[in-house]
């Protein structure tokens, strides 16, 4: 959900209103298990470092045929096993270039350089060809961890010291907003400055499903400063537009939570900077 402009930052602190940061509501005292990271899911997941160098990465030969969103055949479902072994996730290889595909497919441009578009042409081909691995933000990090880059906005994955999965997303707007809503059986104002913070965090509670937030609905959040949460969305457009937390595709979210635990490092890095 995207909060309307206001005049000032003076604006914010509107009387009776609750200044808050980040798009969701923790409530440690519901929290579920967390999932335990194994060996297992480690080999269920696509292996995106060796498919993206060695000699097998240059033997490949993309269709090289002009995709639209709405495209379907063998040269989509190409381009989804090929963008699934590098580490995204565009859903089944079923040869219909949908929603789910795009998401994918933007994230793999923006790693790889180019802009994003739906229109799959000479410049992806080459980059499915020979494709980039995402920039490391955070050197010696933990093996498993997660790094957000706010400037391209996508989000990396690490399992083991490889990108298992690498996603766009879309963070907070940075525009400043103040809405009312009934919360807790009674109508509260909530105020705050849409920005997801850069820095060092860890995850800690999460919900299965749909969680209710004063500020919206979060698809299988998983928190990680404060009130801001990774969570799928039905809408996660090309520019930040989030209240903080980190929007992404809900195909991501549901296989998310299987891979990052509990207490997992979490690096968010970078600025979007607006055309």
């Amino acid at each position: 959900m995207r909060g309307r402009r206001l005049p000032g930052v003076a604006a914010l602190l509107t009387a009776g209103a609750v200044v808050l940061s980040g798009c969701g509501t923790q409530a440690p005292q519901r929290a579920q298990a967390s999932p335990v990271f194994t060996k297992a899911v480690a080999a269920a997941s696509p292996a995106a470092a060796g498919a993206q160098s060695g000699p097998a990465a240059a033997t490949v030969t993309a269709p090289r045929k002009t995709l639209k969103l709405g495209a379907k055949g063998k040269a989509v479902t190409w381009m989804q096993k090929r963008l699934t072994e590098l580490g995204y996730r565009p859903g089944k290889s079923d040869g219909q270039y949908g929603g789910t595909t795009l998401a994918a497919v933007w994230a793999f441009q923006k790693v790889n350089g180019i802009k994003p578009a739906s229109t799959i042409a000479e410049r992806t081909w080459a980059a499915l060809e020979s494709p980039k691995s995402p920039k490391v933000l955070v050197k010696n990090g933990e093996p498993t961890r997660a790094e957000v880059n706010l400037t391209k906005q996508i989000m990396v994955m690490y399992v083991g010291g490889e990108p298992k999965l690498i996603t766009h997303v879309s963070s907070g707007s940075g525009i400043p907003y103040c809405e009312t809503t009934t919360w807790q059986g009674k109508e509260q104002r909530f105020c705050g400055s849409a920005t997801t913070p850069t820095g060092n965090y860890q995850t800690t509670w999460r919900k299965s499903g749909w969680h209710k937030s004063y500020l919206g609905q979060l698809y299988n959040p998983i928190f990680f400063n404060g009130g801001i949460a990774f969570h799928g969305a039905l809408s996660v457009p090309l520019y930040p537009a989030s209240h903080g937390c980190v929007r992404m595709p809900m195909n991501v979210a549901v296989e998310l939570p299987g891979m990052l635990g509990k207490g997992v490092p979490v690096h968010v890095r970078g600025k979007f900077k607006r055309p």
